[in-house]
């Protein structure tokens, strides 16, 4: 088929800043979707952002299904414009997208390697749902249209307890997944149908920082965790309180990916900025609860330790660029191993889980450390690890606590 024509806004920033490009996911609208991570973003950024066919302000339905290939296509035309009203033409740019936003920025990167400098893949992946899935979704849109997706879709989008949290901002996505078109949305379906891109991953070498949510039924984290170790320069952040919208439920931490993949953010540089940004990830990868126990239990003797592990472990070292948090869990649970802290090789498999790490990896990480660190050692790991294991089985939202 023909290049779809792909609308878009403009959001945030003056077109004298780098251009970032943000791409909706199936049902929503770029203005209802990027809004809150744009307004983080204005003075680092000109934000712009394109809707899918019969989405938002495009209000154009292809004839017949595009492939994923078709609205990469139809992204660059748009962007392409937006780059000659700049004044550079033919120029680069960053994006970010969510779910099939996401999808059509990994089509951008293997399509027109040159024109993207980095992209946010945010809940989304190299292959989502499969064929039989899509085919019956556009077939059930374009009889009943699309308010038939409104139940299911506020299930799958958010995270227990933020509809209650944010009705505004559920409300605006849910009226855009109304609004939608729905012969455009089933042509979007068609396109997710026949989207694989597993096996090019490697022919990616952008920056790429794939975004997944703890909660997100749709775009799991082991798929996202699949993006970020198939490219050739690919991070993985997992978001504890996000299912399938990061851009609305998680806005500051999406707006910081998108800052670090752009080459815009590094480790912080003064003590209180390592500290600050320790106590972040350090709640992230081990949980709420687990940092505010050993917070509460810290006592006069115990405290300075507290404040130096925050500020020189997680804020010196897990905040630096140079590996995902997948590969310092894999280290750090080489490291527990070999040198027999169980207590903390516990805790830190629960940590591994929440980096993207699978059970079937955490397998053979073991295995490993059986021939390096000794058999012994292995034995008393997969004991540990079967137990933890086990006990998140039971209850998958038991982070690290």
């Amino acid at each position: 088929m023909s290049t779809p024509h792909l609308a878009g806004v403009e959001l945030a920033g003056s077109p004298d800043l780098p251009l970032l490009v943000c791409g909706p996911s199936l049902g929503t609208s770029a203005t209802a979707l990027w809004s809150p991570v744009a307004a983080l973003l204005g003075d680092d950024f000109h934000v712009v952002a394109w809707d899918l066919p019969g989405h938002g302000v495009n209000r154009s339905v292809p004839t017949e299904d595009p492939t994923m290939t078709d609205l990469a296509a139809g992204v660059l035309a748009f962007v392409d414009g937006v780059l000659a009203a700049r004044g550079e033409a033919g120029g680069s740019f960053v994006h970010a997208g969510d779910s099939v936003g996401g999808a059509v920025g990994l089509q951008l990167l293997l399509d027109a390697p040159e024109r993207v400098r980095a992209a946010a893949v945010v809940c989304s992946g190299a292959r989502l749902g499969d064929e039989a899935m899509w085919r019956e979704r556009a077939d059930l849109v374009r009889r009943s249209g699309t308010p038939v997706m409104v139940e299911g879709s506020a299930r799958r989008w958010f995270r227990p307890g933020f509809i209650e949290e944010q009705p505004e901002l559920v409300t605006g996505l849910l009226r855009a997944l109304q609004e939608a078109d729905r012969f455009g949305y089933a042509s979007v379906c068609g396109a997710l149908a026949t989207f694989d891109v597993r096996d090019r991953l490697g022919e990616i070498t952008a920056p790429v920082v794939a975004v997944a949510g703890a909660y997100d039924v749709a775009a799991p984290v082991a798929g996202m965790a699949e993006v970020a170790h198939g490219v050739s320069d690919g991070r993985l952040f997992v978001l504890d309180r996000v299912a399938h919208q990061a851009p609305v439920e998680a806005p500051a931490e999406t707006a910081a990916a998108i800052r670090e993949v752009a080459g815009l953010a590094g480790p912080p540089d003064t003590v209180a900025g390592r500290v600050e940004a320790g106590m972040k990830v350090r709640r992230e990868v081990l949980g709420d609860a687990h940092v505010d126990r050993a917070t509460a239990s810290a006592t006069d003797l115990t405290r300075e330790f507290q404040e130096l592990i925050t500020d020189y472990a997680w804020g010196g070292i897990w905040t630096r660029p140079g590996l995902d948090r997948r590969s310092r869990s894999m280290i750090t649970l080489t490291a527990l191993i070999a040198r027999a802290h169980h207590e903390e090789l516990a805790m830190h498999l629960r940590a591994a889980r929440t980096n993207g790490l699978t059970d079937d990896e955490i397998k053979e990480l073991i295995l490993q450390t059986a021939i390096y660190c000794g058999v012994p050692d292995a034995n008393t790991a997969f004991r540990i690890a079967q137990t933890t294991l086990d006990d998140l089985e039971h209850d998958p939202k038991d982070t690290p606590s």
